[in-house]
């Protein structure tokens, strides 16, 4: 099984790199591009998992528990987000940033503290920007989004998956 999750990162980080032209690499570090590169296509996944849910699973209903009744939306959410979650920290964990001497609990629940302190930055960032400054919602998120972006950025290389010495 090793050996084939070994096999599967080389391929993924050959791909990647294919991308990874003479241009891009004098701006850009690897380590960045990777990082760019897996959490777009991440997000990508996650958007499409959430359509399905959304659209198919849930079929645009309430999603009725014993005692609790969900709106397709977030119920959408609710469940594709424990799967973008796994796929991001693996992808964080394997490709963009190799190395870490950290354990693999560790840079987990490291994982989970920054991803968290995005959803706060996001509902926050969100709250001052569209209620208090007046700005239009898709803008708004935009900037928070660059926001979130260069924070993980951050905080997954120097936080999540460090390199100790």
């Amino acid at each position: 099984m090793r050996k084939i999750a070994i096999t599967i990162r080389k391929y993924i980080i050959h791909f990647i790199d294919f991308f990874y032209i003479k241009p891009i690499r004098r701006i850009i570090p690897e380590s960045l591009f990777r990082y760019f590169f897996c959490g777009s296509a991440n997000m990508v996944f996650d958007w499409c998992l959430y359509f399905v849910l959304y659209n198919f699973v849930f079929a645009k209903e309430i999603f009725h528990l014993p005692f609790l009744a969900i709106s397709p939306h977030i119920a959408a959410f609710v469940f594709s987000f424990p799967v973008s979650f796994v796929t991001g920290f693996l992808l964080g964990k394997y490709i963009s940033f190799q190395g870490s001497s950290l354990r693999g609990h560790t840079q987990l629940m490291r994982y989970g503290m920054v991803t968290g302190s995005n959803i706060l930055i996001n509902y926050f960032g969100l709250k001052i920007l569209v209620e208090q400054m007046g700005i239009f919602p898709t803008p708004s998120k935009m900037i928070v989004s660059l926001v979130c972006t260069v924070f993980s950025y951050v905080m997954q290389r120097y936080f999540t998956f460090s390199k100790r010495l």
